[in-house]
């Protein structure tokens, strides 16, 4: 198998986004409880609702992709599902990150660099 490691990449970000995606649908009011005092002293203080579910949105598109390149490689030998999931990763994860630095959380933003490494890694196996 030439595409051992994307695909290892791609099932790490699958299960990270969807995991991501279903906590911030079945556990909204749990997040906006803590996401909203996270926010308050900065300008994203009256818009959490609305950046959390643009990230939902974009944690989906990241997930679903990252699915769907798990099998396109698998079956067909075709990166682009697999190259656009990592892609839709990265964006999700500078979102994470713009807003963790905002929010001065500097400890969540290296977290958030953690995942970042896979991620652009996907990217550049798969382009």
């Amino acid at each position: 198998m030439n595409n051992t490691a994307s695909i290892l990449v791609l099932i790490f970000l699958a299960i990270t986004f969807i995991m991501s995606a279903h906590d911030k649908v079945f556990h909204w009011n749990d997040n906006m409880s803590w996401l909203k005092p996270h926010f308050e002293k900065t300008y994203l203080k009256n818009f959490v609702p609305q950046s959390v579910f643009l990230l939902l949105v974009v944690e989906l598109i990241a997930g679903i992709l990252c699915v769907a390149g798990i099998f396109q490689l698998l079956f067909y030998s075709s990166r682009t599902f697999g190259f656009y999931g990592a892609i839709f990763s990265c964006i999700s994860l500078l979102l994470m990150l713009f807003g963790q630095r905002l929010a001065k959380d500097y400890d969540g933003a290296r977290n958030i660099a953690i995942y970042f490494i896979p991620a652009v890694l996907a990217v550049f196996w798969l382009s």
